[in-house]
């Protein structure tokens, strides 16, 4: 359909907090579906948040098979998650790079759950429930996050382990190379 205009950060939409999904009807998101599509793919992005493009809505979109921007991170299927739900499956935390469509151009180190388990609704009102690890429950509790206001620097511990991607990759810190949108 189209590809729409993803909110950065400082733009005050991005802070609130999204309203639920009710009801759950196919037809009526088919079109806010298939922009957020659309734009994650332009954008490259590993996932994406309805509130990302101005949506205050609780549904969230990830998944891809190879991503340019994590070139090293295994396939996350391709969802559609409305009204998630989270649930750590015990303590164990990772810290990992994140970079968002919403603070393009920059990366920083996030303390995230290792094992979650996550629940909600497929377009269709089917039920969804998962357990993940690794990169693919980074990304499922980074989109969530975008529903409760949240962009990744706000969980950032180390500002140290923050900064811009060229300037990180140019002094060795990540050995990655930027995407078009990051250069």
């Amino acid at each position: 359909m189209a590809i729409r205009e993803v909110l950065k950060m400082g733009d005050p939409r991005l802070l609130e907090v999204s309203r639920p999904v009710a009801p759950i009807d196919a037809e009526t998101l088919a079109p806010l579906l298939e922009d957020m599509w659309d734009t994650m793919a332009a954008e490259n992005g590993a996932g994406l948040a309805a509130p990302q493009i101005g949506v205050t809505q609780r549904v969230v979109i990830f998944g891809y098979q190879t991503n340019p921007r994590y070139p090293d991170a295994p396939p996350v299927p391709e969802t559609v998650l409305i009204n998630p739900e989270i649930e750590a499956l015990g303590d164990a935390r990772e810290d990992g790079w994140e970079g968002c469509l919403s603070v393009p151009g920059m990366r920083g180190v996030v303390s995230r759950y290792r094992d979650i388990r996550y629940r909600g609704f497929d377009q269709h009102g089917k039920p969804i429930e998962r357990e993940a690890s690794g990169f693919h429950a980074r990304v499922v509790q980074h989109e969530c996050d975008h529903l409760d206001g949240i962009l990744y620097p706000f969980r950032i511990a180390d500002l140290r382990r923050f900064g811009y991607l060229d300037t990180l990759i140019g002094q060795g810190v990540i050995e990655l190379q930027p995407c078009d949108d990051e250069a």
